[in-house]
């Protein structure tokens, strides 16, 4: 009888773990945001190894579903189709081959992605030709078909594991118009993100009743009112708009991780891997549940993680290896030569040969009397010798607009005078700095 009652015992004790071990469900959320076409370990632009990109992610992405199995939820932010050549091509020069994009996000098994305003920069013939070859539905709940009023795209998705509920709302920055032309994003109209967002918290509780709502913004923090476009409320929301557990962020190109308090006094976790896939957003998150399985009580945490850590994987190399042959060749193909090297650099201090390049270029095309150009970048630079498309792509990464406009005198000082307030340092030393440098937060 003492054996019996001491292997009960036992037996007891092990079904007891085993009983609060199945009360406990973990859900691994990963974002990736801005990739602007960093997908290979290499910069077609400098022809030199990069850091980050989506093959050393997605060795990062397999690891978690190796431990986690289904519960690992793998969300994109956006901005995904413009910045590296690898996206030029097969948004404009291959357009019969399916997107690369789209190939390597059905490839990686993306649960949902967010559109981006450099998404949108590549127009909507390119746009909608990526988001229809996703296997993936592509958010964004502000940006509104105006045929119909209805969203051009889906507002969210809900994603189920263990019998959690998770709900994705895709928002993006509304500022589109400040930038963009409308030939660019016509038929569309992008509606206030704080605005929607209060809009669907209540839609998507009546209908789906989640356990999680989760925020996709293409905007950061906070800031920057461009014309009447709020362009980055997204810390705004999570403190404003209640029903939000996580916000996650993008655009801004700026790491952040960090819990807010909401107007209800709820936690709300925000967080921000900036760009090129160098970290990536994991999120965990613990339900725990009663006897009758319903959840009654859940923690979410988060890191950012270098993917420094992870070789890129040799799966995801194999797979696109085609790809990056195909591209290489294209940036690789002479188109020219230049007499003498040039570099971004001088246009930040004085005449720069870089941008003079873009003057008489701009000037040569439209006739106009004056020209006004950014360099853009700050240490871009170009050898002297042959030149190749690449080096092209080294003078300006995105698929910049030419203008011609009529302007008085006084606008023109205007303008230069803003521009001059924007770069340069109003000095009242020898010793002061010639540019205006404005204090950051560093990572510890």
């Amino acid at each position: 009888m003492k054996r019996i009652l001491t292997l009960f015992s036992a037996l007891t004790a092990v079904m007891g773990l085993s009983l609060n071990a199945s009360s406990m469900t973990t859900i691994k959320l990963l974002q990736t945001s801005d990739i602007h076409g960093n997908f290979f370990p290499y910069n077609f632009i400098t022809r030199q190894p990069s850091a980050g990109s989506l093959a050393r992610v997605y060795g990062a992405v397999k690891e978690a579903r190796q431990r986690y199995g289904d519960n690992v939820i793998l969300l994109d932010n956006g901005d995904i189709l413009q910045g590296q050549p690898t996206v030029y091509y097969y948004n404009f020069v291959d357009t019969v081959t399916p997107h690369v994009a789209s190939r390597m996000m059905n490839f990686m098994r993306y649960d949902a992605g967010n559109v981006g305003n450099h998404d949108v920069e590549t127009g909507r013939k390119v746009l909608e030709r990526w988001s229809r070859q996703c296997d993936m539905p592509v958010l964004g709940a502000n940006i509104i078909d105006t045929a119909t009023g209805e969203p051009a795209f889906t507002p969210y998705k809900v994603v189920e594991h263990d019998g959690v509920k998770v709900a994705i709302l895709g928002l993006l920055t509304p500022a589109i118009p400040a930038w963009l032309p409308e030939v660019l994003w016509k038929g569309l109209r992008f509606d206030d993100m704080e605005a929607t967002a209060r809009k669907w918290i209540p839609i998507i509780k009546e209908r789906e009743n989640p356990d999680v709502i989760v925020g996709v913004f293409h905007a950061g923090q906070r800031g920057n009112t461009l014309v009447r476009y709020r362009e980055n409320p997204s810390l705004e929301i999570a403190e404003r708009v209640p029903g939000f557990d996580v916000v996650l962020m993008g655009h801004d190109h700026r790491r952040e991780n960090k819990k807010v308090v909401n107007v209800e006094g709820d936690t709300v976790l925000v967080m921000n891997p900036a760009n090129n896939g160098v970290v990536l957003t994991d999120i965990t998150m613990t339900f725990k549940r009663d006897d009758d399985g319903r959840i009654i009580d859940k923690h979410i945490d988060g890191e950012l993680r270098h993917m420094s850590d992870y070789e890129p994987d040799a799966d995801f190399m194999a797979e696109f290896a085609p790809d990056m042959a195909v591209i290489k060749e294209y940036v690789d193909t002479p188109i020219g030569e230049f007499t003498s090297s040039i570099t971004t650099r001088d246009a930040y201090f004085g005449p720069s040969e870089f941008v003079d390049l873009i003057h008489e270029l701009q000037l040569g095309i439209t006739g106009a009397d004056i020209s006004f150009a950014a360099p853009l970048s700050y240490d871009a630079t170009i050898d002297a010798g042959p030149i190749t498309v690449s080096d092209m792509f080294n003078l300006y990464k995105y698929e910049n607009m030419l203008y011609v406009m009529e302007l008085t005198g006084q606008e023109v000082k205007d303008y230069l005078e803003e521009a001059y307030s924007l770069w340069c340092n109003t000095m009242t030393s020898a010793s002061d700095h010639l540019l205006l440098f404005k204090e950051e937060p560093t990572e510890g």
